[in-house]
């Protein structure tokens, strides 16, 4: 009789799930619908439980198959790092590498270095998703992350990637119509572009004068006809000359440097947003993992930091 659970329904049933559909699952493992129907099908009859709900669109798992894949997950992961530790010295980095970031500037900056790092390292399979809002750390739907922002969880590795400040900015259009601000409580006789997006109070900004010791915080309540959870549309609002917006400097530098935007109560700082290479421990010594982020590292070390060019 064969054993309820089997080394390879592991590997399986994790595509399957990381798949969301029979259909993506077969394209994903190289084999036919019926046959990822087969092997699930006989999966759930040695365990005597359902794993899956099926639809005619989509696919959930059952309480028992959430179960199924935490342990499959930690499982394979386990089986990794092993392999890793008994090889690290000559492992080469390959496999399937999942990585989530931000939508503008996963587009803007993520994505052509992964372009560069797959010609380096051909056997590496990557699979590169952006969102809105971070995923929840807890969840294992990817190997790396790129935040802002070190995560306040210690079950996480974040490594610094560089140095990112918000900044709040308008067009020169926008502030010869309306004036420039002189403190931070101006703000709230202006047009502020709102951005909903992560865990972050909305509409609430933070300016600090001085440093230290001497550092006193103003909350702004800030209001505006504009609001969007996609920063790069927020940013081109306000090349529209519609209002101030607080943005990451990673994304607005360009405009700084050509005068389409203007770096106004520069005296005050807003919190930073550092960007950081966010993934699971377990996940530390997995060549695929070190070698994306220690590519990512390096790459935008190289680059000249945003306001020191």
């Amino acid at each position: 009789m064969a054993p309820a659970i089997q080394p390879a329904d592991l590997g399986f049933f994790s595509a399957l799930a990381r798949a969301g559909s029979l259909s993506a699952a077969a394209r994903e493992l190289g084999v036919t619908t019926p046959a990822v129907s087969k092997h699930l099908a006989q999966m759930e009859a040695r365990l005597g439980v359902a794993l899956v709900v099926r639809t005619t669109r989509r696919m959930s798992l059952t309480p028992e198959g959430e179960l199924y894949l935490d342990h499959a997950r930690r499982i394979l992961g386990e089986i990794d790092g092993m392999a890793e530790q008994l090889g690290v010295a000559k492992a080469t980095p390959k496999g399937l590498l999942r990585v989530n970031a931000t939508l503008g500037f996963g587009r803007s900056h993520v994505a052509p270095l992964i372009s560069r790092f797959v010609r380096r390292h051909p056997e590496v399979e990557v699979q590169l998703q952006l969102s809105v809002n971070p995923p929840p750390l807890t969840e294992d739907a990817f190997d790396v992350c790129i935040r802002f922002g070190a995560p306040p969880d210690s079950r996480v590795i974040a490594k610094h990637i560089a140095p990112n400040r918000r900044l709040l900015c308008a067009s020169p259009a926008y502030l010869a119509r309306r004036g420039t601000p002189k403190v931070p409580n101006d703000l709230t006789k202006h047009n502020c572009i709102g951005i909903r997006q992560g865990e972050e109070a909305y509409g609430l900004w933070r300016l600090t004068s001085g440093r230290g010791k001497g550092a006193v915080t103003e909350a702004v309540k800030v209001r505006g006809n504009l609001t969007t959870n996609d920063g790069e549309i927020a940013v081109n609002w306000a090349l529209d000359g519609h209002g101030i917006l607080m943005r990451a400097e990673w994304d607005i530098e360009r405009y700084l440097r050509n005068g389409r935007l203007v770096h106004v109560l520069q005296q005050y700082h807003t919190p930073d947003a550092d960007i950081h290479a966010v993934y699971p421990q377990r996940h530390q010594l997995a060549a695929r993992v070190r070698a994306f982020v220690d590519f990512v590292a390096l790459a935008f070390s190289r680059q000249t930091a945003p306001g020191k060019a």
